[in-house]
């Protein structure tokens, strides 16, 4: 329920936020994209002469909405936050890079009884996380991801996983030596992908064995249970 009501609030933040970006846009006002630059475009709308008085009126109803809406965001994740840490589980699958607090209790919240699955490919495959194959003449396709399983767990991984591309396409490459490999090969969205199907095997193996997370043990063993 938790995390029912936390997908409904984001939902209606991103609608917010885009309804304002669009009225806005109709009056000549742009602003950078990022929920962070909402606050600036409001004060600039709320100052800006140009803009008709009745628009100016209906942007602070809208502006009312969306810092309503924060509030009640900042204070289910906070009660999420506060369940993550009284799980042990949850806590160990946070130390898994990309994985916060959201994605690690919806991941003890919303997967099934990992036991269930024979290995990380079968786990990451429920996610919906591994490429369908397309066989033509007696070769194999590697396509796009499935999209099976739950969208909101293969969602937050996929974010998480996008956050540490682009930490590791930055100044200071900070990545495993596979990711940043892979960076050479593959495009960062493809390789956020293909991150988010490993967190997700890894996952799965410290939810099976109860171990904690070890970058260099973890991945070896990972890669041979896959």
């Amino acid at each position: 329920m938790l995390l029912g009501v936390r997908d409904q609030l984001v939902a209606r933040r991103t609608q917010l936020s885009n309804t304002i970006r669009g009225y806005a846009a109709e009056f000549g006002l742009i602003e950078a994209k990022g929920l962070d630059k909402i606050a600036a475009l409001l004060a600039t709308i709320a100052h800006d002469e140009s803009v008709p008085v009745l628009a100016r009126e209906l942007f602070a109803t809208l502006a009312r909405d969306y810092a309503q809406v924060q509030v009640e965001l900042k204070a289910i994740e906070a009660k999420l936050v506060a369940w993550h840490r009284t799980n042990a589980l949850s806590r160990r699958l946070a130390q898994i890079p990309g994985v916060g607090p959201v994605t690690a209790a919806a991941l003890v919240m919303k997967a099934p009884d990992p036991h269930a699955f024979r290995s990380g490919r079968l786990f990451a495959a429920w996610l919906g996380l591994t490429p369908k194959d397309h066989s033509t003449a007696g070769k194999t396709r590697l396509g796009k991801i499935t999209r099976a399983g739950d969208e909101s767990l293969r969602r937050l991984l996929v974010v998480g996983a996008t956050s540490v591309v682009k930490q590791a396409k930055g100044k200071h490459k900070r990545g495993s030596g596979w990711l940043l490999e892979l960076l050479e090969r593959k495009t960062p969205k493809l390789a956020a992908v293909a991150l988010a199907n490993k967190m997700a095997r890894i996952a799965w193996k410290l939810m099976t064995t109860g171990e904690s997370y070890d970058s260099a043990r973890t991945d070896t063993r990972v890669a041979s249970a896959a």
